[in-house]
């Protein structure tokens, strides 16, 4: 089995929604095989809370504008360190860029197939280690 096409075509609204909102990392996978609950997963990350919080209210945004798509659940606001949107057919996972390292949620995942995702969602990829050198510069600079 893989991701129907309405999966598919909310994972890639979602992803452009959370790369328009400058997210890290983006990626889906088709869980379809080894989930009967979803067809995919969607992962990014963010810096801070702030951002996370802004990736989050955007991919639900375009995802009820564009596609009439609303979640059916929504964990994690609260501390907008990671957040989790379900939407039976898929599943979006914004974290923390600590807890996407924590968690390291694609290692679970890493046999499933990866989705094909706009240009603009995988030009992010990388990012958050960019980001994590350049804050460590940053602060090497401020310390000496």
């Amino acid at each position: 089995m893989t991701a129907t096409d309405r999966s598919i075509e909310l994972i890639n609204a979602a992803a452009q929604a959370a790369a328009d909102k400058l997210a890290h990392d983006i990626i889906a996978y088709d869980v379809s095989d080894v989930l009967s609950i979803t067809d995919a997963f969607l992962l990014a990350s963010a810096p801070n809370d702030r951002q996370v919080k802004s990736i989050v209210d955007e991919i639900e945004e375009r995802l009820n504008k564009d596609l009439g798509a609303k979640p059916v659940r929504r964990e994690g606001d609260r501390e907008a360190r990671w957040v989790l949107l379900d939407y039976v057919d898929i599943v979006i996972h914004v974290q923390h860029s600590e807890e996407r390292v924590f968690y390291a949620l694609e290692r679970l995942w890493k046999d499933c197939p990866e989705l094909e995702l706009p240009e603009d969602a995988k030009a992010t990829r990388g990012k958050a280690a960019e980001h994590a050198e350049e804050t460590a510069a940053e602060q090497d600079g401020e310390l000496r």
